[in-house]
């Protein structure tokens, strides 16, 4: 077989070890064996039925060709007008762009934005498209460690010292993955006045920002004057269970949604005209069923941190958003990986070891309770027989 080389750069580019891991248990249950599947982030529930029609009606009267590449117009003011319903931002439409998923929104903004030389602050552990695709841009990716004893949110101090003069974009997340954690509105004032005294711009992942667990979301766009260096993400995938669809959205500073239309249109031409006609429909429609899913998320969480402080050798905090809890294991006298590989191959639970989202993450496995409660009362007994 004729070697055909690859350019330099792919040498940067890493992958999502979810579905490495998804891919091992998938290979397991071929065998015959059960598995309970706690490393995919993505909610069980059916798309709200309103949304599938919506989209359903979209096709039947044929919108099927192309649209414009940030958007349709409907869908860039719906998304406006969410977010100021919701209490997040009052922008206006034309700073919107719609991508087909979230990730799309990060590939642009580091790749318009970050280059040779350039420094990118992230958090660790974190989403491992951060680091990945700031690799790829040539960028050098700067983790700043989440500690447990800091509730895994960021430490502003040890964030300032971090900070250099080539330091270009800062990435937060918030409600946090893998963590589970959220930034306080005092974080996030210390997060501004760095990012304005630095001249940063800042990327705030707020993709999970319905799925909390009492009191109010904290954003940076919430502090004077960070609309014109902040870059929001987010997406339809995980407040409507619409991970297939594949949608996602940015609001940016004006003068940067020029340059991202531009790669838009250079990658993907634009997204798919029938799906923006649902997605217009779930930030118009009813809010009862997104209400109920995090209901039963939180009553999962409960079930599942509780279990797992049961366990001996595992130390679990409460997640305060998101779908994930990332327990601390180093009790139980395992690394990350190997915990991750036991899990699999002698429990039957598909996990993720910390790892997976950064080295800061070793000691701990996140575990995804978009699952029955069932299914984590089973995982849970077999973790501690796994243990025995």
């Amino acid at each position: 077989m004729t070697a055909i080389p690859l350019a330099d750069r792919m040498g940067r580019l890493g992958t999502e070890s979810a579905f490495e891991v998804l891919a091992k248990a998938r290979a397991l249950e071929a065998t015959g064996r059960k598995i309970i599947h706690l490393e995919i982030g993505e909610p069980d529930f059916p798309t709200p039925p309103h949304i599938v029609a919506a989209a359903v009606e979209a096709l039947q009267s044929g919108q099927t060709h192309y649209v414009p590449a940030p958007g349709i117009p409907l869908l860039r003011e719906s998304v406006a007008a969410f977010l100021e319903r919701t209490g997040r931002m009052k922008v206006a439409p034309d700073r919107v762009i719609v991508t087909p998923g979230a990730k799309p929104i990060m590939f642009f903004v580091i790749m318009a934005l970050c280059g040779e030389g350039d420094e990118v602050l992230y958090p660790d552990p974190s989403f491992p498209m951060y680091e990945s695709i700031t690799s790829f841009a040539g960028a050098t990716p700067v983790p700043i460690p989440l500690r447990e004893g800091n509730q895994f949110r960021i430490d502003t101090d040890e964030l300032a010292r971090l900070i250099t003069p080539r330091s270009k974009l800062l990435i937060i997340n918030s409600p946090h993955n893998p963590c589970g954690s959220a930034l306080t509105r005092e974080d996030c004032d210390a997060i501004a006045e760095l990012a304005q005294r630095h001249d940063l711009t800042v990327l705030t992942d707020e993709v999970y920002w319905a799925i909390r667990y009492g009191g109010e979301h904290a954003s940076v766009l919430d502090v004077d004057g960070m609309a014109d260096r902040t870059i929001l993400l987010d997406g339809w995938s995980k407040t409507f269970a619409m991970t297939g669809w594949r949608l996602g959205f940015g609001v940016f500073p004006q003068q940067l949604v020029e340059p991202i239309t531009r790669l838009v249109i250079n990658s993907v031409s634009c997204t798919s005209a029938f799906s923006q006609f649902a997605a217009a429909a779930a930030l118009d429609g009813p809010w009862t069923e997104v209400e109920e899913m995090i209901a039963e998320f939180r009553r999962r969480r409960d079930f599942i941190v509780a279990g797992l402080n049961d366990i001996p050798g595992i130390t679990c905090l409460e997640p305060q958003g998101a779908f994930y809890v990332f327990p601390n294991i180093t009790g139980t006298g395992l690394t990350s990986a190997q915990f991750q590989e036991r899990l699999l191959n002698q429990a039957g639970v598909a996990a993720l070891a910390g790892t997976a989202f950064g080295r800061y993450g070793e000691g701990f496995l996140r575990f995804s309770y978009a699952n029955s409660v069932d299914n984590i009362q089973a995982a849970l007994e077999a973790i501690r027989a796994s243990l025995a």
